[in-house]
Formats: structure tokens, sequence, C-alpha cells
């Protein structure tokens, strides 16, 4: 059964958009996949394998605004999680004015140069978020016909599609939740690119990866730097590395611990706060 816990985070007074983003970001670094800010605060959700109420105490302290938090967990069990996307969350998106990102139940979809369908159940990556929409901006600009791709935390596998799309090859998409590997392997399915290898594990499944010309990596910034090392051996070297799922303030910490790896630092884009680091392999 694939359970979740549902955090409902409401703040008082409310401090801004930026506030829910923050707060994602901290949660993002204990497990929680899926977010759902709106006015009052946020929805968060997590495997209830993963729940810890301890964690969530400890990260809310990293919150720097002056507001009072209420809270709400609730178990919730598995469902059509298709559904419950459709009916509350998630509405097609056009990317770069050259990518449409939408699912399979949607009927009013733009048409764009890349037509991605992607039934995220409760897996992260449906390019409503600024750090995935950063990195399919980048993917969209880049020349990337032959060339071989790795995608780390893969989530509902959007990024990897969309690099099949444009002609990578070969791909290789890797995902630490059993869950959401399942959900990447159904969308490169609904998508027609079988091809794409999808893995279950962490950064050490990279063992059997051949190092691949592009290298990208949508986590968080606590799990990249401790990981990063293991990403420069598998990029070739004038390899391009992007990095996304952390803040603008987050860039000298996560350089830092690129450039210890072998990796220089090039540029950056940001979006609300959020940014997607681009590096090439020494």
């Amino acid at each position: 059964m694939n359970d979740y816990v549902e955090l409902r985070l409401d703040l008082e007074p409310m401090p801004g958009s930026d506030a829910t983003d923050l707060i994602a970001g901290l949660l993002g670094d204990i497990g929680f996949e899926s977010f759902v800010p709106d006015e009052s605060g946020l929805t968060a959700y997590i495997s209830t394998s993963l729940w810890d109420e301890s964690g969530v105490d400890k990260a809310l302290e990293g919150f720097p605004f002056d507001c009072r938090i209420s809270r709400k967990a609730t178990v919730i069990e598995g469902r059509d999680w298709n559904e419950e996307w459709e009916r509350n969350y998630f509405s097609p998106i056009v990317v770069g004015d050259r990518c449409v990102v939408h699912s399979s139940f949607h009927t009013d979809i733009p048409e764009a140069e890349y037509d991605i369908v992607i039934d995220p159940k409760m897996a992260f990556g449906t390019g409503h978020h600024a750090t995935t929409s950063l990195i399919l901006g980048q993917l969209l600009d880049m020349p990337l016909a032959g060339k071989s791709l790795i995608d780390m935390g893969t989530g509902t596998g959007i990024l990897a599609i969309l690099a099949a799309m444009r002609g990578a090859a070969p791909v290789t998409a890797i995902e630490i939740d059993p869950f959401a590997q399942v959900n990447a392997v159904e969308n490169v399915a609904l998508n027609g690119h079988p091809e794409i290898n999808v893995i279950l594990g962490d950064a050490g499944a990279l063992e059997g990866v051949d190092p691949a010309d592009v290298f990208v990596a949508n986590i968080n910034r606590n799990v990249i730097t401790g990981d990063i090392a293991a990403y420069s051996a598998h990029l070739k070297s004038g390899g391009v590395m992007l990095l996304s799922g952390f803040y603008t303030d987050d860039i000298p910490v996560v350089q830092a611990a690129a450039e210890a790896a072998g990796l220089r630092y090039e540029s950056y884009t940001e979006c609300d706060r959020w940014t997607c680091m681009r590096l090439v392999r020494l």
C-alpha cells in the first residue's frame, strides 16, 4: 500500500510566497516529495515509511520568518493519485514556449514542439515547481542529439523524457523512492521512450552506469553536496552538469563542493529564489 502522511502547515501572519518556498526546501531535505502552496500556507506529502515528527520539528527550526506555524498530520491511504492531481492540483503548463507538460486526463492542451505526458501520482516533478522548469529550460537550449544523459532523482521522469525527445541517448534515470520509480517507468512508456533505463536506487546505483555527456540532478542541497563526488565521477571530461533543488543563497556551498569534485562553475538561472547551476567537468 502506497500510504502517505499529509502535513498541513498554516502560517499566521503569512509572510509571503517566499515563506512557503523556504518551508518546501526545508521539508524536501528530510524526504518530503510533493508540495502544494496556497495563500494560507503549505500542504506537503511524505511516505509513511519516512515520516518523523521530530525531524519536522528540527527542519522547521531553520525557518527564519516571524510567524506562528500551526500544523496537522494526517495519514492518507493509497489511492488513485492521478484522480487527486486532476481534481486539485495539476494543470497543463508550457515551458520556454517550446514544451508543453500535461497529463493523460487533460483535453485542452496547447500545441508545442515537445509534448510531454506526465501522470504524476505522488511523485515529484510536473514542471510546475521552479526547479523542474528551470532544468527543462536548460535542456531545451542545449544540444542533446547523440549525447548520453543521467537524470539523478528522476521523480516522474520528466527531465529524462524531454532529453530523450531531444535526441539524447542513452538516457539513464535513477530514483530512490520505489513508488516514484514505478511511476517514472509508466511515464517513459506513456511518452514512447521505453528505452530510458529507469533504475531504483541512490547514488550507489551509478556504479553500473557509464559516464555521461550530461548529468542532471534536481534533489536538494544536502543530498547533492553529499553525493557530488559520485556525480562528477560519472560525467565525462568536458561534460555538463545541471544542479537544482536549492536556493540561490546556497550557490557558494554547492559550488565549493562541486569544485572539490573536479567541476568548474559556469553560470546559473533562477526563479522565485530557486536556482539551476551549470557546471563543467574538468
